[in-house]
């Protein structure tokens, strides 16, 4: 057992590297490449002009990127409105002003550099072996997106943040029962469910499994009923507003539609034949496990194998969530065997909504790119929970060395040569 002092040194020189990537490309990154940032950014300039802290979203329009003011071009975002408040409120003037989006860039990094600190901590709490702890750490530091999307201005941050807190409470949760905890848990929710409803969807879903799991043993106290009844009314607040306004919790806004029919028609999908529900979801995988590492240029032969990596830390994963679900047959499992099933559960769940959400939109204009992993970073712990989880399962020595060598250097290969930038 490595000595804690060394896991949080450890912690704390990622969590600066982490921090000074995120910084630099905030300080380097152009507004019109990748996340959506200009309709992100074109939300927060629309409060701070008009003062709203709800705005109709048939009135959001987007930001001319060399000058920063607006166009006629309707904003296509359908998500609600306290992330871009926060930002309105805490960050400088944007209307007419392209350099202060960087101040709001930084604080997107703080929000990640929050939700990272979170995961990491979950290492520290559960005192894993040093091995283990690496095998834990640097997959969720090597995470390709999580960098660059932090110093961008996208409410993807935002929930990242919140599922990463709910995610390192929900462990305390289980290990203590304490009540600072549960109100830790339920803030986190919050957190990620007002940002955006694939949060709520994930870091709720989690949430909901683990105090399920709580009831099932007898350890869900009756003092808690009020505090978590009145977190689901606020979590789902924004959606209930929504659904009142709209007909949704997350409608097709004008500009919305607009892109999307733009694109597919630009792309040719419009016109082409629709894909079945099963050719659907194929793509649909493909294309998620492409977008892993996002591309701006054309992959290379060396980039495509180099997507053996992340499929084979699924898979692992995969194995993982077997031997937690063995674990939980058997009655032996511990606070992270609970972390991973509720957390898989919630992932499956908001996966298979999302791709029939997806084709849906497929199948009324031909559009084909929904698959973006990022929006799944509320549960970012997952894959690493479940990958420890199939390493505690393996007994055999040369098992283990060979499965931690591949968690400990896997991502950092596939840092290096899955990017067409590699």
């Amino acid at each position: 057992m490595a000595p804690a002092k060394a896991h949080r040194t450890i912690c704390a020189v990622v969590l600066l590297l982490f921090i000074l990537a995120a910084a630099v490309s905030a300080m380097r990154k152009d507004v019109t490449q990748g996340f959506d940032e200009v309709a992100h950014a074109s939300y927060v300039m629309h409060l701070q002009h008009t003062g709203e802290i709800w705005p109709a979203f048939e009135d959001l329009r987007m930001l001319d990127p060399p000058s920063f003011r607006f166009t006629g071009e309707a904003n296509y975002l359908d998500h609600p409105s306290p992330y871009y408040v926060l930002l309105a409120r805490l960050g400088p003037t944007l209307e007419g002003h392209p350099e202060a989006i960087l101040v709001h860039r930084l604080f997107n990094v703080a929000l990640a550099a929050i939700g990272l600190a979170a995961l990491m901590a979950i290492g520290l709490l559960a005192r894993l072996p040093r091995l283990a702890f690496y095998a834990y750490i640097v997959p969720l530091a090597a995470i390709p997106v999580l960098a660059p999307l932090a110093g961008a201005v996208n409410n993807d941050n935002a929930a990242f943040a919140g599922g990463a807190i709910a995610t390192l409470a929900a462990f305390q949760l289980l290990v203590t029962g304490s009540r600072t905890a549960l109100f830790a848990v339920l803030g986190g929710v919050i957190v990620a469910s007002w940002a955006k409803f694939t949060g709520l969807l994930l870091v709720g879903g989690l949430v909901a499994g683990v105090l399920l799991w709580l009831l099932w043993h007898g350890r869900l106290q009756p003092r808690w009923i009020v505090p978590i009844a009145i977190a689901v009314l606020l979590a789902g607040a924004p959606y209930l507003a929504l659904f009142a306004q709209y007909g949704s919790p997350t409608p097709r806004t004008p500009g919305m539609v607009a892109m999307v029919k733009t694109g597919a028609h630009s792309a040719g999908w419009d016109s082409a034949e629709r894909l079945t529900p099963v050719s659907f979801a194929v793509h649909f995988i493909s294309e998620f496990i492409l977008q892993w590492m996002p591309a701006l240029k054309p992959r290379s032969a060396l980039n495509y194998a180099a997507m053996a990596i992340p499929i084979t830390a699924v898979l692992c994963a995969f194995g993982g969530l077997v031997a937690t679900i063995r674990r939980i047959s058997h009655g032996t499992e511990g606070p992270l065997d609970v972390l991973i099933a509720a957390g898989a559960l919630a992932f499956t769940a908001t996966f298979v909504i999302h791709i029939i959400f997806s084709y849906q939109l497929h199948t009324e204009f031909g559009w084909l790119t929904t698959a973006y992993p990022r929006y799944y970073l509320p549960l970012a712990a997952l894959v690493p929970l479940a990958e420890l989880s199939l390493l505690n399962a393996t007994r055999q020595p040369r098992a283990r060395a060979m499965l931690v060598a591949f968690l400990v250097t896997g991502p950092l290969i596939f840092g290096l040569l899955g990017s067409p930038w590699g």
